[in-house]
């Protein structure tokens, strides 16, 4: 048991990202408590605690990733069972929100998935919830806890600011469309860089057709930033549309590696320098690539914990990186 500003706290990890729970227990300073996932022979999910929750804030680690319903279930019934075992509270630490593009009806007779989502983590006796980048921003609305959404962006442009070197008047911040351009203007500004916009059209899920580059992209290195990249069709299209357009060279961020299909077969073969993720999502060992670079969420989610106990603001330490960007 760990105790932090006189509170008995207990932190958890299920299935979905083992070694980034490792990094934010290290980061909080808060052993890790075992819990066993128990898989029936059909096919459904348990779980069995191993000590005492009464009376403890519960934090557990779990991003719904692929295999997305599985890791789902292992959270809802944790949920279920720490809290018929008395726990005091519930905080899920969700880097990602898994059915969050299911988030409006664009067709007739479509769910709105992440509603549903937020409906049965609420059911299940969640207090508050605590994500980095949801797919859109309104999901918060969806919940009547309280969520919290934090950016990816800041660390992502520290990489590329103080490793890579790339803050210079020869960079330019592309938007991989036009939804993404508020994301793409806070990145950069971090780079005090122009933006440019890739206009594209979608004519089918997972598919899209660039129609052309909103911006001068002519002899400059282009950063394509986004939130998710699945299939890397998208990424993969509007980099080599970046280069055609006369970028010198292109790098790719973005906070959620889902990498479906052959995502990474597309990037190893593209005209993309490098991409830069986070963990948010544990990458299988068939992930691998050599122009795949993978920062941490671990620590700032680790401080996040700290400051929920002591009831301070967890925009801090978000806000503490953007200002060192621009000191």
């Amino acid at each position: 048991m760990s105790v932090v500003n006189g509170k008995k706290v207990k932190l958890f990890a299920l299935n979905s990202n083992k070694p980034l729970a490792e990094k934010v227990a290290k980061a909080a300073g808060i052993e890790i408590s075992n819990v066993e996932v128990l898989r029936f022979a059909d096919g459904e999910t348990s779980v069995n605690i191993e000590h005492s929750v009464r009376g403890h804030h519960v934090f557990v680690i779990q991003s719904t990733s692929n295999p997305a319903n599985d890791h789902l279930m292992e959270l809802l019934i944790f949920a279920d069972s720490v809290r018929r075992a008395s726990a005091k509270s519930v905080t899920v630490i969700m880097p990602y929100f898994g059915y969050s593009r299911q988030d409006r009806k664009s067709k007739s007779r479509q769910p709105i998935t992440a509603k549903l989502i937020a409906d049965m983590l609420t059911a299940a006796g969640i207090d508050r919830i605590i994500s980095i980048d949801l797919h859109a921003a309104q999901i918060q609305g969806f919940f009547n806890i309280p969520i919290d959404n934090f950016p990816a962006g800041p660390l992502l442009a520290d990489y590329f600011i103080h490793d890579k070197k790339l803050k210079n008047e020869n960079t330019v911040i592309v938007s991989p469309d036009h939804g993404g351009v508020t994301r793409a203007r806070g990145f950069a500004k971090a780079f005090d860089a122009p933006l440019a916009i890739i206009d594209k059209r979608r004519p089918e899920p997972n598919k899209a057709v660039v129609q052309n580059i909103i911006g001068n992209v002519e002899g400059k290195i282009a950063i394509m930033i986004d939130d998710i990249i699945d299939t890397a069709g998208t990424l993969c299209a509007g980099a080599q549309a970046l280069i055609d357009a006369g970028a010198k060279a292109v790098y790719a961020a973005a906070t959620h590696p889902v990498f479906s299909r052959n995502a990474v077969e597309r990037i190893e073969n593209s005209v993309i320098s490098e991409v830069v993720v986070t963990d948010t999502i544990q990458l299988p060992k068939d992930c691998k690539s050599t122009k795949i670079h993978q920062v941490s969420i671990g620590p700032l989610l680790g401080q996040s914990i700290l400051h929920v106990i002591k009831d301070e603001p967890i925009s801090q330490i978000f806000d503490q990186i953007q200002h060192e960007e621009e000191v």
